[in-house]
């Protein structure tokens, strides 16, 4: 089962972008690109499953007022000492024992009140991503399974897990322990945060040096870390531009507005790449089209046998 779109746009640019942050063309180790629309890549969605452009905070939407009342709570709660205690209690992997699969599915359960482009359960936006990478990237089945489970950390929202609030599970991600940057998504409700009490914490480097690389920085708690820490401790075989993708696919003021670059180190110039590219897929692909799940099923359960054991604990 191959997604496919109606629409298409000549540029790309004009609606890839967030808080007016303008993408360039990526060209990784040995000449590989990103598709472009011309040449027959990814065919990208000029809007959303709601008729609006992608990742608009200010469009007058049935989701506004919720996306923007998430994001308010987020930035007031979201605290390096919050990330430390979240970090430590789930690092335990002590909630339950089940397969990848298993976790795919109960994702049915879960929308993300933070997502202004879509309302459908999350399960149909995994392989929705995955299925329109498999299309561009045959030969890259990492990525493929990468783009199925990068978001099943949203399980975090459900009773076994500790039905953590939305605000503390899905979002943008950004740092802690540093100054907040201007790019971050509804900035403004930063002023309640009680870092910023904290003068050390709102220098550009805060807690960090420059180069220091992005496993050392405390990023904000959300699935992507949970999802990241369940991988590597469950000794996943992916390589690590997955583990990457999964980490920081909702660091979007670094991956599409070039916030905090100065505390990546070489790995994470080269990781980064990757994740632009995940990056079009995951936002562009979120639309109405629906994936015969039995029919793709068979392949992705194929994948989650060659980089994972049989169950994992989460």
């Amino acid at each position: 089962m191959t997604v496919c779109f109606d629409q298409s746009i000549q540029d790309p640019q004009l609606i890839d972008t967030k808080n007016h942050c303008n993408g360039n063309e990526l060209v990784l180790e040995g000449g590989f690109m990103i598709p472009d629309n011309n040449g027959g890549g990814f065919d990208a969605p000029e809007v959303n499953a709601f008729g609006h452009t992608f990742r608009d905070y200010n469009v007058e939407s049935e989701r506004k007022k919720q996306v923007e009342e998430f994001y308010r709570m987020n930035h007031i709660n979201q605290t390096y000492d919050f990330v430390k205690k979240m970090r430590d209690e789930y690092k335990k992997l002590d909630k339950v024992e089940m397969s990848i699969w298993e976790c795919c599915e109960l994702l049915n359960e879960v929308v993300d009140d933070s997502d202004p482009d879509l309302d459908e359960p999350q399960i149909e936006h995994l392989l929705q991503t995955a299925e329109a990478i498999r299309k561009d990237y045959p030969n890259e089945d990492w990525l493929h399974l990468t783009a199925l489970i990068h978001d099943l950390g949203k399980v975090l929202l459900l009773p076994k897990f500790g039905e953590l609030p939305q605000w503390a599970v899905v979002g943008d991600t950004h740092p802690l322990g540093c100054a907040f940057d201007d790019s971050i998504v509804h900035h403004k409700y930063f002023k309640e945060n009680p870092d910023m009490n904290n003068p050390v914490y709102q220098t550009k480097n805060g807690i960090y040096t420059e180069g220091c690389g992005l496993e050392n920085v405390t990023i904000s708690w959300g699935h992507d870390d949970y999802m990241y820490l369940v991988a590597k401790e469950n000794g996943t075989t992916l390589p690590q531009a997955g583990l990457f993708i999964i980490r920081y696919h909702s660091f979007y003021p670094l991956h599409r507005c070039g916030a905090y670059k100065h505390l990546m180190n070489e790995e994470d110039v080269e990781n980064l790449k990757w994740l632009q590219i995940f990056n079009k897929y995951d936002l562009y692909s979120k639309s109405k089209v629906r994936v015969d799940i039995e029919k793709v099923k068979p392949y992705y359960l194929s994948l989650i046998e060659k980089y994972f054991p049989e169950k994992l604990r989460w």
